[in-house]
């Protein structure tokens, strides 16, 4: 009843399985799966594995300079370049994304600053209905 997947969306990652540390700069594409911290600088796109529940977490003082596309995303840090959150995407008080940002669930909390558009996507399917054939 509670706490339970709706419309099939998956749960996001309570652990960080992987950390790039404050004063790490990588230059080139990151891939992860699992949950992933980011204190440091990207300048290249953050990208989850598709099948697996995936979180990032871009902290206060981190750097992203790329595309982001993860299921769920906190952001309390500096994005540059589009934000694809295909669940849930929470923006904290120093989160500053200059881009579209597209997203499934959205929590922006005062102080958090979008230059773009902010783009709902919704993940439910989309059902074709057939009137039946009249035999009057």
């Amino acid at each position: 009843m509670f706490g339970g997947k709706k419309n099939g969306a998956s749960k996001p990652q309570n652990r960080i399985d992987s950390l790039i540390g404050a004063g790490t700069r990588l230059e080139g594409n990151v891939q992860f799966s699992g949950g992933l911290r980011i204190d440091g600088e990207i300048k290249g796109n953050v990208e989850a594995a598709q099948d697996q529940p995936s979180t990032l977490v871009v902290s206060e003082h981190a750097r992203i300079e790329g595309v982001i596309n993860v299921a769920h995303v906190v952001i309390n840090g500096t994005v540059i370049g589009p934000v694809h959150a295909t669940e849930t995407l929470e923006l904290q008080p120093c989160a500053k994304v200059t881009g579209d940002v597209e997203y499934n669930s959205l929590e922006m909390q005062q102080g958090a600053v979008v230059q773009g558009r902010l783009i709902h996507q919704s993940n439910a399917k989309t059902v074709e209905l057939k009137l039946a054939a009249s035999s009057n």
